[in-house]
């Protein structure tokens, strides 16, 4: 059994993000002002947001459950929505791009940190590329200053 889930936990962090799997900005924008232009650019095209994924809260609340004492966020969020048309033409090109589906934008800004960093995951080439423009045009509209 301990096999088992050494063999899970090694393929997980195998496949886990890194800094060039994801596409990011930083700016000098208050966190709300940027988590303010990230709603509205999604809902500005028709879009609903799914869910907020409150990262900075959760993970500030368990630090001591885990047994850290480290501040990773002084605010972080992930906020998730589709687009039916757009997963609609990914997935009729590739039934298993389902896999990227919610899509998600970061908003972290870090303990004694001036800037905010807004991104969102790298999609491979093809039809994937039509949901990175998406979500590339939502950070840069919400990052306008």
């Amino acid at each position: 059994m301990k096999q088992i889930i050494a063999a899970c936990v090694f393929g997980l962090v195998s496949q886990m993000a890194t800094a060039q799997d994801m596409v990011s900005y930083t700016t000098t924008l208050d966190f709300d002002d940027v988590t303010f232009g990230i709603e509205n650019a999604i809902t500005d095209l028709g879009l609903v947001v799914d869910n907020i994924s409150h990262v900075g809260e959760m993970l500030e609340r368990t630090r001591g459950a885990t047994g850290s004492d480290v501040v990773l966020f002084e605010a972080a969020e992930v906020y998730s929505f589709c687009s039916a048309t757009l997963s609609r033409q990914v997935m009729e090109a590739d039934p298993m791009n389902i896999v990227f589906c919610p899509y998600d934008i970061f908003i972290a800004q870090l303990p004694g940190s001036d800037e905010v960093t807004v991104g969102f995951r790298q999609y491979p080439e093809g039809a994937m590329q039509l949901i990175q423009s998406m979500l590339d045009g939502i950070v840069q509209e919400a990052i306008e200053e």
